[in-house]
């Protein structure tokens, strides 16, 4: 994509969206972390309604631990790979305990230390609750990423480094919320919406013209 045509596909994006959020449901950053642990293979739908009821009895890392694994499994137990996700989140909460006096790390490295983060979550908690020039990449964005020619790559990590670079950085602080909210609900997987698609223009992508986008070079 062209530098002057990611300038305006981000001016729309954020045209469409003046600000964009995360639509997992947090007040703190220990929230964010637990409910993005809890997102891996699920909705963002099912985290919340997992967390609506575990975060009013326990939403530090001392709480849960109180609570214990079996006890914590009850309240997550709609989410898949449940059993997984509860024994990572007492080990995290434990090394919060132990090490951070309870708070999350502001750091990748620091968060990185902890059970069941990858780099994806501790860049959305970097971005989202700390707001550090982040890219978190997930099958949204890489999709998106690919797709527009925005940062095309074969890996996560090759397409976040382009994002990098070339997203205006008068746009980053967004830009993951943006691509994240636009390949969720417009650029699907399966059935794109590029007839409705603010930057179908903007798009490199050719089959396009097969998901309701009248095609130039025929018209």
């Amino acid at each position: 994509m062209k530098k002057a045509n990611i300038e305006e596909f981000f001016a729309r994006l954020k045209a469409q969206r003046p600000e964009p959020r995360t639509e997992l449901e947090y007040t703190t950053a220990f929230e964010l972390l637990i409910a993005v642990l809890l997102s891996a293979q699920a909705t963002d739908v099912g985290v919340n309604k997992a967390t609506a009821i575990l975060y009013p009895v326990a939403n530090t890392p001392q709480a849960i631990l109180d609570m214990g694994l079996d006890t914590l499994k009850t309240y997550i137990k709609t989410i898949g790979l449940f059993n997984t996700k509860a024994v990572n989140i007492i080990k995290t909460c434990q090394i919060l305990v132990d090490k951070y006096q309870g708070e999350v790390p502001n750091t990748r490295e620091g968060l990185e230390e902890l059970p069941g983060v990858g780099r994806k979550t501790a860049n959305v908690v970097l971005n989202t609750y700390f707001g550090q020039p982040t890219m978190a990449v997930d099958t949204h964005i890489f999709r998106v990423s690919n797709r527009t020619t925005l940062a095309p790559g074969k890996t996560v990590e090759v397409v976040e480094d382009k994002l990098i670079k070339v997203i205006p950085k008068h746009y980053i602080m967004d830009a993951h919320h943006w691509l994240i909210l636009h390949g969720r609900y417009t650029c699907k997987a399966r059935s794109p919406l590029c007839g409705e698609c603010i930057v179908s223009d903007l798009c490199d992508w050719k089959e396009r013209f097969d998901y309701g986008v009248s095609n130039p070079i025929e018209s």
